[in-house]
Order: C-alpha cells, then structure tokens, then sequence
C-alpha cells in the first residue's frame, strides 16, 4: 500500500501555549515497556521493523481495563485519505460483533489541521448495524512538529482520552448496553481511508506525497490483562479514583470549549435512539 510507520526508541515532549495543567498525570504512573515486550505486527510485515517502519501492531495480551497511551508525531503536508491509529478493539476475537475505542488522526491537506477523532463502539460490527460515538477535535499544537503522548484510559465505569494527561473525552458507563466490557487488545496502524477519512471523502490519499510516515513511540501501557485475577485492581481516573477531579473536569471543559469540531450527540442529522447516553 506505500504506508509506512516507524517506531522510535526515543521521546520528545512540547508543551504548547494555553494548554491547562489538569492537576493529575495517569502517564507518569506506568513504566516504559519495549515494543517487542508487549506488541507484534500484525500486517504489512515488509513495512515493520524498530526504528524504521511499521504498518500495524497489536498487544500481545488483552486486557479487561488499563492505561493505554504513545507519544505519537504525525506526518506532515499532504496526508488526505490516509488514518493513523492507536486504538483497542476484540474484532478479531468477536467478529461482527465487536467492542472498540478508538483514537484515529484523520489525514488533511496542507494549510488545514489535522482532526483527532474519538469514537467507542459497543457490539458493534461493519454489518450497517454498527453505531459510532464520534467525537472530533482540533489540537491546540501541531501534532506533525513534536511527539506528544495520547492515551486511552478505560476502566469499568468510565473512559478517558488524553492529550499530554489533558482528559479531552469522558465516556461514563451508563448501563452494559452501551459501555464495551469483554477483554480488548491495543493495536497501532496506518491505512488508506479515501473513502471517507478527509472532507467525508472529497480528498483522497494521494501516492505522489508516499511514503506516510508516523512515528510512534514512549508506549506506556498498564491494567488488568485479561488473565489477571479478580484482586487486579483497575486503573483509577483520578486522584481520588473514580470521576474528575475539579482540575481535570476544568481542563476537559476547555479541551471542549476551545478545540472540539463535532459531536455525535449535537448532529441534528442523527438518529440518537441507539445513543441514549445523548438524551442525558
């Protein structure tokens, strides 16, 4: 496919301008791990190798719940059509039938920021009976100019997306129908989209601008593999365990405020009955 995605043993933070202190840092509190300790590839193997490239990986374990974060720089100028992921999925486990969270980097043209998208399927399946939970952000840095660490924190009552430890998402468990429970695994990719990833498809991959390059590296992750007994205990979301504390429910007001571009839950365009959480 021309897409390429090399991993780097190498770390480099920024911060930017504006960006609050949430009071709270989940990223500080698991170690490292080498990629080969926790991950394999899973596809375009010809593109794969550390410090070089890599097309998509997977965790060698699930987990029921954890923290699961990278420090991720993005490819620059003209990128359309094309996502780089960092997500936890059980397709392979359930297919048609899946749970999945996701943190995707829609690709753009040059002069237009990329969109970080969030979205959490719950049983879902590519059936036409799959309902996603998209929520869509613009940064406030460029994301192609330095790594910065993104992460999922899933525990049983709740899910949190975070930019350098800043909560820009938090999705509660409001009943088992509609928050994922089954064991996931964590996968990384870069994949040609054109279909609908840029302008809902106006603007395709383009192979002239190839190969597409996203540096990944910094993986922290930590939980409960799927094995783990019941005395595992999941990772909190807070200082006091579960919920936001003010700081981080300060910094997630002005993630949204300042930086969210779409929300399933305010598309008029929708049909919300499979999203009850919206009615709330």
């Amino acid at each position: 496919m021309g897409l390429l995605l090399p991993l780097l043993l190498l770390l480099v933070f920024s911060r930017a301008n504006g960006q609050p202190s949430p009071g709270y840092w989940p990223s500080s509190k698991f170690g490292v791990v080498r990629f080969y300790e926790a991950f394999g590839n899973i596809w375009g193997l010809s593109h794969q190798s550390v410090s070089r490239t890599r097309s998509g990986f997977k965790s060698v374990k699930p987990f029921r719940n954890g923290y699961f974060g990278a420090s991720i720089k993005l490819h620059p100028g003209y990128t359309a059509g094309v996502i780089t992921a960092f997500y936890l999925s059980n397709n392979e486990a359930h297919p048609g039938f899946h749970d999945e969270v996701d943190i995707e980097f829609l690709g753009t043209t040059p002069g237009k920021p990329y969109t970080l998208q969030t979205n959490v399927y719950v049983r879902g399946s590519g059936d036409g009976k799959v309902v996603g939970r998209e929520m869509k952000f613009h940064l406030w840095f460029d994301p192609t100019a330095a790594f910065h660490h993104y992460a999922i924190l899933w525990n049983p009552d709740e899910i949190l997306f975070l930019v350098d430890d800043v909560p820009i998402r938090r999705y509660a468990r409001e009943s088992g129908a509609t928050f994922p429970q089954r064991p996931m695994w964590v996968y990384g990719s870069i994949w040609d989209a054109s279909s609908w990833a840029t302008e809902g498809g106006r603007f395709k991959a383009d192979y002239r601008y190839a190969p597409f390059v996203a540096r990944f590296t910094h993986f922290t992750v930590g939980g409960c593999p799927a094995d783990a007994p019941q005395s595992c205990h999941p990772v909190a979301t807070s200082p006091g365990g579960s919920g936001l504390s003010a700081r981080q429910a300060a910094a997630l007001r002005w993630a949204q405020s300042k930086h969210l571009v779409y929300d399933y839950c305010k598309d008029p365009l929708r049909d919300h009955s499979p999203t009850p959480e919206c009615s709330r």
